[in-house]
């Protein structure tokens, strides 16, 4: 992969400079773009997507391990400047769950959105996004936004992970430059988009895509069930609506987990 590739062949640098790096191998992009958000001295001053080939401590929600073959997926992070509190980024990783969805249409592959940051394809997990954030140092907040895609997934790989795994072998086939671009323009898109006008914009176009809308489904605090219901989609919020014995209840993400019934 070549930063200056993806860089031309991206439309989303027209409406907002966004710098593009492209390292063999790193730890965790997420850790790399977070740290120098943090560096006071040489701060970060616009968008920045750094592309590693290989992640070799890579992670997803509640310090979970996100494991991946450099051959078989795309792993990636996006720094992303924010005014004002951190409350405004309420319902971030859903929205970047549908730029993510929308994109892949595009290409081709219809995929599914589960609660609160996954892309499902035929059930199994696609794809995983991580948002981690950092004061910046004019004020506002950085958002981290790391992706990790799968694209091809060896037997061992899955063997480790113990459960079936989503892939697109024929977007593996793909010019990576030219996937990567698209990704970056849907993503660029989608936050100036949350910019304006937050979450609200994207809650009908998550619902349309909810993989467990009217299943049943139990939520998870630490293993211990906190609530059982049927899954009605989102509110404005990004908070799971569930349909209980009890009447409707709102959940936030926090570190709960979302599990069907049964399963």
């Amino acid at each position: 992969m070549n930063a200056g590739t993806i860089a031309a062949l991206s439309g989303a640098l027209s409406g907002t400079h966004i710098a593009v790096e492209v390292v063999e191998e790193t730890g965790s992009t997420n850790a790399d773009l977070l740290a120098r958000a943090a560096n006071f001295r040489e701060p970060l001053t616009e968008p920045l997507l750094l592309v590693a080939r290989s992640q070799t401590a890579g992670r997803g929600r509640a310090g979970r391990s996100w494991l991946s073959s450099s051959e078989g997926s795309l792993t990636f992070s996006l720094a992303w400047p924010f005014e004002g509190a951190l409350t405004r980024l309420a319902g971030l990783p859903l929205a970047v769950g549908v730029a993510l969805a929308e994109t892949l249409e595009r290409l081709g592959v219809q995929v599914g959105l589960k609660w609160p940051n996954d892309v499902l394809r035929d059930g199994d997990k696609l794809a995983g996004i991580l948002i981690e954030t950092q004061a910046a140092p004019g004020g506002g907040t950085w958002a981290v936004i790391g992706i990790g895609l799968n694209l091809l997934m060896p037997d061992e790989l899955e063997a480790r992970i113990g459960r079936n795994v989503a892939s697109l072998p024929w977007l593996a086939r793909m010019e990576r430059d030219s996937l990567m671009a698209a990704l970056l323009d849907g993503l660029a898109g989608c936050l100036r988009e949350f910019e304006r006008g937050g979450f609200p914009l994207f809650v009908a176009r998550w619902n349309l895509r909810h993989a467990w809308q009217g299943e049943p489904v139990i939520v998870l605090d630490r293993g211990a069930v906190l609530h059982e219901g049927v899954a009605a989609g989102v509110d404005e919020s990004g908070r799971l609506l569930l349909d209980t014995p009890a009447g409707r209840v709102a959940v936030l993400s926090g570190d709960v987990s979302l599990r069907m019934k049964g399963a």
